[in-house]
């Protein structure tokens, strides 16, 4: 069984995010989406609150979500993964990717990192823009899943 484990903060999911599960979950057996947390953010909803909004979001057999604190390799290993899927958006996304798919290899030679692009209508959208247009009051609905709109307006009114 292929295993790839699909990491990030999803503070919000969005509809961006969404897509590179979905595909990631074409190309191997299982798909693990790992909530983790970005030290260098500071997040609107809780790690639990995360796993829950991606509940609502995903229902796909092969596709679990989870959650870790410490390396990402470490859990990989652990979990047997062969891959880490990330998303790209632009060009500046490559960088830093690149720089910690080097990293993970180096720490855990068997992993590796594969590479989605961003759908053209996806390349712009972020969690922090989602956040930022919900807190000035606008439509976050062709950004964010359907299911999870009122759940994000009542933390972003919340937080005004």
């Amino acid at each position: 069984m292929k295993i790839a484990v699909c990491p990030g903060s999803f503070d919000p999911v969005t509809l961006g995010h969404l897509d590179i599960i979905e595909r990631a979950a074409e190309l191997f057996d299982k798909v693990i989406v790992l909530v983790m947390n970005n030290s260098t953010k500071k997040s609107a909803f809780t790690v639990e609150e995360r796993i829950a909004l991606l509940k609502k979001c995903v229902h796909n057999a092969g596709i679990e979500i989870d959650t870790y604190n410490g390396l990402l390799v470490d859990y990989a290993k652990d979990k047997k993964a062969v891959a880490i899927v990330k998303g790209l958006r632009a060009v500046s996304d490559f960088d830093y990717e690149f720089q910690q798919a080097l990293i993970n290899k180096s720490l855990y030679s068997r992993i590796e990192t594969v590479f989605l692009a961003a759908k053209g209508e996806n390349m712009f959208l972020s969690s922090s823009m989602v956040k930022e247009v919900c807190s000035l009051g606008g439509d976050i609905s062709p950004y964010v899943p359907r299911k999870i709109v009122n759940d994000i307006n009542l933390r972003c009114k919340g937080e005004k």
